[in-house]
């Protein structure tokens, strides 16, 4: 994560914002009242689609079931039915 002051990251927006928009990295943003953190389209529909997953019970225990399922008793992608 990049991080820069105000000023600095006025001056050098564009650049800043290009980096994060390819390479999805964040920027921290510092101000003399806090911090601000400025993130790619990409990797904020990412957040909120994992805090939507989390939010559903049924999903989020499928996950964390899964998460606990050693690799031996898994089915391989070639058995997925799409």
């Amino acid at each position: 994560m990049t991080t820069v002051n105000v000023t600095n990251f006025r001056k050098n927006i564009f650049a800043l914002l290009e980096q994060t928009v390819k390479y999805n990295e964040p920027v921290n943003i510092s101000t003399k009242d806090g911090t601000a953190v400025v993130l790619s389209e990409e990797d904020y529909n990412g957040m909120m689609e994992t805090i939507y997953l989390s939010s559903v019970p049924q999903v989020k225990n499928q996950i964390l079931s899964g998460m606990n399922e050693s690799l031996s008793e898994a089915i391989s992608e070639d058995e997925v039915d799409w």
